[in-house]
């Protein structure tokens, strides 16, 4: 996989990938009948399904190298043949150790983001990052670490609450800066405290989306919530309002589930809002 990088100022921004996951379009966007997917046959792969990446970005900002967001994590003896588990790898092949990283952003608290957090050997339980403080949105920790949601999203316990108790773990607030050029913002509804990462630099103005929309044909159909979305109604109002600002703008949109490297732009031709993909060469 090609090194895929951008900048936005004096911020460089790099695509890492987990590997991907694939879905039948029905099952991941439940509420969206077969036929309303015939304007978008290029949305799905040669088996009539979405493929998802599992995109994480590298960050480097005032001298600090962040890690967001940390795929499904290591693949189980059981499924040797998953299609994820490939962020160290990628990670190395750009040159780069997990004791590099200084710090690692959570846009939320779902399995597929925080799966890399913690090593498990012999027993015990490491940061996968050593050196790395971990940042959490409050208001999704303070969400998952009941015992009911604990319980209920169990990827949690295993790879999200030892940091706590290991005392590597910041909570982001809305609007907080986290370096001089990166802000965490609040995009509720996928999870309660759900975060998008608003970079400014130098006057550009980029934008890690998280999962405030997972697939390019949202731009669009902003209506569309996945299985995923714990608050529908809110993910939906969080989507257009932060298309709805962002758009024309200029800000570039680092989204990690579209097609890898998931650099681009909101585009408007027709009276439709599309993904213009960023041509790195």
């Amino acid at each position: 996989m090609p090194t895929r990088k951008i900048t936005v100022g004096n911020v460089e921004i790099t695509s890492l990938s987990d590997g991907h996951l694939d879905f039948d379009p029905c099952v991941f966007f439940p509420s969206v009948e077969k036929t309303l997917w015939e304007p978008y046959p290029d949305a799905t792969n040669e088996n009539h399904q979405l493929s998802l990446n599992l995109g994480s970005f590298l960050i480097r900002s005032d001298g600090r190298t962040i890690l967001v967001d940390t795929g499904l994590g290591p693949v189980p003896p059981d499924a040797p043949d998953s299609g994820w588990g490939e962020l160290l790898d990628d990670l190395a092949d750009k040159g780069l150790r997990p004791e590099d990283i200084d710090m690692v952003v959570m846009t939320h608290l779902h399995r597929d983001h925080v799966g890399w957090n913690l090593l498990e050997e012999g027993g015990d339980v490491a940061p996968t990052f050593p050196k790395a403080r971990y940042w959490v949105g409050a208001r999704d920790w303070e969400f998952f670490r009941t015992e009911e949601n604990l319980e209920k999203f169990p990827t949690n316990r295993k790879c999200v609450a030892p940091l706590e108790e290991m005392g590597l773990m910041e909570l982001m607030e809305d609007g907080k800066a986290i370096t001089s050029d990166i802000t965490p913002i609040l995009t509720p509804g996928h999870t309660p405290g759900h975060i998008s990462l608003l970079i400014s630099s130098q006057g550009e103005k980029g934008l890690v989306l998280g999962d405030a929309a997972h697939h390019p044909v949202q731009l669009h159909e902003l209506e569309w919530c996945s299985f995923a979305d714990l608050d529908p109604d809110l993910a939906r109002k969080t989507r257009t309002a932060l298309f709805d600002r962002i758009e024309g703008d200029n800000t570039v949109l680092a989204a990690g589930h579209f097609p890898y490297p998931g650099f681009g732009r909101l585009a408007r031709m027709e009276g439709r809002r599309y993904w213009q993909a960023l041509d790195l060469g």
